[in-house]
């Protein structure tokens, strides 16, 4: 028997006791040290949005531990692995749980220089944010091109965004509702801080270019406000849905400035780009930051923080869950 979060049905979850003859098939199992609260947990956990396929289900998008089963040619007995999205926590068995039993496919190496811990620290919100990053350097924004813009900045996504943009030499704004978070933001690299109020609010098609690129977690309002602002030639890498799923815009920045947006997907990236990803993770991240963006919780603690999460209630950047504890 483990412990596991199962969510019953839509907005029904609880902590409880699994047999692990119930775990879903795959030909890797794994014994979870930490996963992690993403926004989409909270989505899974509350049912605000429905998201979940078939029930009972355990959510958790993320996790990292040690293999203790497999069948699987490229995994054995005692690796360290990760692994982000593939759909688990919607449509299969997900992390937040003491076992996790998947298809070794989906499965990465944790790379020598992070924990299991470290690696949910940064999860699948830094994943993301890497992939981010690397989306803007193929389009081929650079440091000299001026300013980028962070919108969510003190979210997982946006904090560790933050740190990497400044660790490879941008310019980084960072937007954020928690003003009172200002310091926190400036330690991890960010050159000035903006009022999220400043692009929440309908506005102009378009107005004066600023910022050579962007990565947006918000969606809605302020991605319509980011199209309006950057500049010619400039792109944003979109990732997020905090505000809301629609964009009210017109054509005018994209054509008039050439202007590229494009969506970022870190749940089926493939694997190439994700081994990519983590290996840029390891290189590109200040190990050193990531403690400051870090709340730890226990797996009892999850579900409450799940409607926290989704209420703006949690503190700033990354919750690991201890799924031990």
């Amino acid at each position: 028997m483990f412990k596991a979060i199962q969510v019953i049905n839509e907005g029904n979850a609880k902590l409880a006791l699994v047999d692990e003859r119930d775990l879903p098939e795959g030909d890797v199992t794994v014994a979870v040290e930490y996963s992690t609260i993403n926004y989409k947990d909270g989505l899974l956990i509350t049912g605000r949005i429905p998201l979940i396929r078939k029930f009972p289900m355990v959510p958790g998008i993320d996790f990292a531990g040690v293999v203790i089963e497999s069948r699987h040619p490229e995994w054995k007995v005692g690796d360290k692995v990760l692994l982000n999205g593939y759909g688990v926590g919607e449509e299969h068995w997900g992390g937040l749980a003491q076992k996790a039993r998947v298809n070794g496919d989906w499965l990465v190496p944790l790379p020598e220089i992070f924990t299991s811990r470290q690696a949910m620290a940064i999860g699948t919100a830094g994943y993301a944010a890497m992939l981010c990053v690397m989306t803007l350097e193929r389009h081929g924004v650079k440091p000299s091109d001026g300013e980028v813009l962070v919108t969510g900045a003190n979210g997982g996504v946006g904090s560790i965004a933050i740190a990497i943009l400044s660790k490879l030499g941008y310019q980084v704004v960072a937007s954020t509702g928690r003003a009172e978070e200002a310091d926190y933001l400036v330690s991890l690299g960010a050159t000035e801080i903006i009022g999220r109020e400043t692009l929440s609010s309908p506005g102009a098609p378009m107005v004066a270019e600023r910022w050579a690129g962007a990565i947006d977690t918000a969606g809605s309002h302020t991605l319509a406000n980011v199209c309006a602002s950057v500049k010619y030639g400039g792109a944003i890498a979109a990732t997020g849905l905090a505000q809301g799923l629609e964009l009210n815009t017109t054509v005018l920045p994209f054509v008039l400035r050439n202007l590229a947006l494009y969506g970022v997907d870190s749940v089926r990236a493939p694997m190439p780009l994700r081994r990519e990803a983590w290996a840029r993770l390891a290189m590109d991240l200040d190990i050193s930051k990531l403690e400051s963006m870090v709340t730890e919780i226990s797996l009892e603690d999850a579900i409450a923080t799940a409607g926290q999460l989704l209420d703006g209630k949690t503190p700033r950047g990354r919750i690991v869950v201890d799924v031990q504890r």
